[in-house]
């Protein structure tokens, strides 16, 4: 396992990190016994950064990762989670106040079993006022940290200019890494526009979805994928080329957005399932194959860098 420099932070991470969303069922039906075991496994094999938020299964992730963690030494991982976005009863709600950013934090370390956060993030701030982010929920979060309560503050989203939105409007030091997802892999590479601009500030780039919420993959897109059905139709025409091949699409996409070490410090990918787990951390020790990554962008065409909206 390769470990980055996270940005300024002092953290170092695995570059290739666990994100929590499958221990809330977001992409299946888990078994929870099952679940605590694959969080096992990927600290067991080298994996030390894990990234989950209270939205994930409407707090569930936060749950079930909590009961893997309480058994796990604190010093083997560094925990990542989030504020901004939450769900009860199948309805997703949004509340970027500092006072409930706050309370957050505090009902996160409950659930988690831990006294403190290494990273603090508000959740995907395209659902937010900007303005309400760098005034209000920045601060309260810099406060926690300024206590100890959290180690960093970060931010996430899917449209990179938001994030550099933020950055440019809060003050310097305030953001410290930036999380974005689906725009560093096979079929959209967005976020290389972006590193100069973060790398210059210090700031810490975590990549997420390698498998692009599914496009990559042999199994296909869930019903909710926002994408277009032509890049749909791109992606997967591209997953059934690797599958002749030999070389399952799912193997070749996460190589590819590991790959990166120089600029991208961790990149995350999710499973419930310790066998998978496994796949995973094995197919990041060996590079991409780079000439079968220019066949699927052939394949994948003028659907490259087509975006949609987050959901």
């Amino acid at each position: 396992m390769i470990y980055n420099e996270l940005g300024k932070t002092g953290l170092k991470v695995s570059n290739l990190g666990f994100g929590a969303s499958s221990l809330g069922g977001v992409f299946r039906n888990i078994d929870e016994n099952e679940a605590i075991q694959a969080v096992f496994t990927a600290v067991e094999n080298g994996i030390n950064f894990i990234d989950v938020s209270p939205y994930y299964g409407h707090l569930k992730a936060e749950t079930v990762l909590g009961k893997a963690l309480k058994d796990i030494p604190r010093d083997k991982f560094i925990l990542s989670t989030k504020v901004g976005r939450y769900g009860k009863d199948g309805v997703n709600t949004w509340d970027y106040s500092a006072k409930r950013a706050t309370e957050s934090v505090y009902e996160s370390m409950e659930r988690l079993n831990v006294d403190y956060i290494d990273l603090i993030n508000v959740h995907d701030v395209e659902f937010a006022d900007l303005n309400q982010v760098a005034k209000e929920t920045l601060p309260a979060l810099v406060e926690l940290r300024e206590k100890g309560i959290v180690g960093h503050v970060g931010i996430t989203d899917l449209q990179p200019e938001n994030l550099t939105w933020l950055v440019e409007n809060t003050p310097e030091g305030t953001v410290e890494s930036i999380l974005n997802f689906c725009h560093y892999c096979l079929n959209d590479d967005l976020l290389t526009e972006y590193f100069d601009f973060f790398e210059s500030r210090g700031i810490g780039i975590i990549n997420a979805s390698p498998l692009s919420m599914g496009l990559l993959s042999q199994r296909g897109t869930p019903d909710w994928h926002p994408a277009t059905q032509e890049l749909k139709d791109a992606c997967a025409k591209a997953a059934e080329f690797c599958k002749e091949q030999g070389y399952p699409i799912e193997k070749l996409a996460l190589q590819y957005s590991t790959g990166n070490n120089e600029h991208i410090a961790t990149t995350l990918f999710s499973s419930a399932n310790p066998a998978n787990v496994l796949k995973n951390i094995s197919y990041v020790s060996e590079p991409a194959d780079q000439e079968l990554v220019a066949k699927v962008r052939e394949i994948i065409g003028d659907q490259m860098r087509v975006r949609w909206k987050n959901s």
